[in-house]
């Protein structure tokens, strides 16, 4: 493959140029609409639209769709972080060595370089592997409106391969930490604080037991951290508040040490610290942590094998955020990520996308999909 620079460039620039945060439903339809296009335009693709509810559509992409097994799925989101207006403040922009723009890295790059290793692949891999490329409009947020669909497609894969970009030192993810977000709602009563305190029952208050005894449930040794990172309440300081609200982020390793901190913050909901205030707790987001298991070792072998043969320099990392490869690990499926080229500055203004990294990139996954052709025919035979 000679990769154009410029051609990927230009074929990138207008994905770039057009807000599509999660829920701005217009622009993921755009997205959408030129993902289906590209492989419209590769014949053996059916293209398949997915109601994902408010976050908008997502693509589901097979060359075997009749197929009962997916030797290998691809994973890849179409929404950034960034709000309405950020496409046309700082569109996608180049320099002699990296590209700059709204969701360059994370993930426009990763969705073309999937494109780009399909295109190019050799039609016998095709013919042996049944690939099925999907893309959800909502990732950013907690892939809720998607992770139904993306679970059931991936428990009829046999392996998992996530185009988010590759860290800036080269390195690969074999491991993420799973996440959660909750909302707390404290209901208190609210009296005057000079003439009838007695009658208040304060929602501040009970939300700052909440805080301690949340702080408390952090394990640094096991890597479970809770942080409440927003607070709000009250109405003036001479009226005892009946209303405050605080929300939480949770990181764990262990998925069963996060079930007991959910257990245990439902449990709280039960018996108030405060009498007389009720608890709300509104878990907002969730994504399990990806822990690499024997399978998952197998493909990382793979994968390292490969980017020998091609030379290119890789490493694993453990990465403290979560991706749709935590939707996936979870059930068991060899998942693996950062298969997409270099990039960095994620969530940014400064976000950038290496450039001499896209066709080693695209090479590595096309010699990672050739290999695990082979290892089937090798099976088979």
């Amino acid at each position: 493959m000679n990769l154009s620079l410029n051609d990927y460039l230009e074929e990138l620039r207008p994905l770039i140029n057009v807000d599509c945060g999660t829920y701005t439903v217009d622009g993921i339809a755009f997205i959408a609409n030129e993902m289906a296009a590209k492989y419209a335009a590769m014949n053996g693709w059916s293209i398949k639209q997915v109601d994902c509810g408010k976050a908008g559509i997502g693509l589901e992409v097979r060359n075997k769709p009749d197929a009962e097994d997916i030797d290998v799925l691809l994973l890849g989101h179409m929404d950034t972080v960034f709000p309405v207006g950020t496409a046309a403040e700082r569109p996608m922009t180049t320099d002699a060595t990296k590209a700059y723009g709204p969701g360059v890295s994370d993930m426009k790059s990763g969705l073309l370089n999937v494109v780009y290793a399909l295109r190019h692949i050799d039609q016998s891999v095709l013919d042996e592997l049944s690939i099925c490329v999907c893309m959800n409009p909502d990732e950013e947020t907690g892939s809720l409106y998607s992770v139904d669909w993306i679970q059931a497609t991936a428990k009829q894969a046999k392996h998992v391969l996530v185009a988010e970009a590759a860290r800036a030192d080269g390195g690969l993810v074999k491991a993420r930490k799973g996440m959660a977000r909750y909302k707390m709602t404290f209901k208190g009563k609210a009296a005057h604080a000079g003439n009838e305190p007695e009658k208040g029952r304060s929602a501040i208050t009970e939300m700052a037991n909440w805080i301690l005894a949340t702080n408390a449930m952090t394990n640094f040794e096991s890597g479970t951290t809770l942080n409440v990172g927003v607070v709000a309440g009250g109405a003036g300081a001479n009226i005892v508040p009946d209303l405050a609200t605080a929300i939480v982020d949770v990181r764990f390793w262990d998925n069963s040490e996060y079930d007991h901190v959910d257990t245990a913050l439902n449990g709280m909901t039960q018996t108030p610290f405060v009498d007389g205030v009720s608890i709300e707790l509104t878990r907002e987001a969730y994504k399990p942590s990806m822990v690499p298991t024997e399978q998952t070792q197998a493909l990382m072998t793979l994968v390292e094998e490969s980017a020998q043969e091609l030379a290119i320099k890789i490493n694993w990392k453990e990465a403290g955020g979560g991706s749709d490869a935590n939707n996936t690990a979870i059930l068991g499926v060899p998942t693996l990520d950062g298969l997409g080229p270099i990039g960095a500055g994620f969530h940014s203004a400064d976000e950038y996308l290496l450039l001499e990294s896209i066709e080693p990139r695209i090479q590595l996954l096309m010699r990672v999909l050739t290999k695990l052709a082979e290892n089937k025919n090798q099976a088979r035979n």
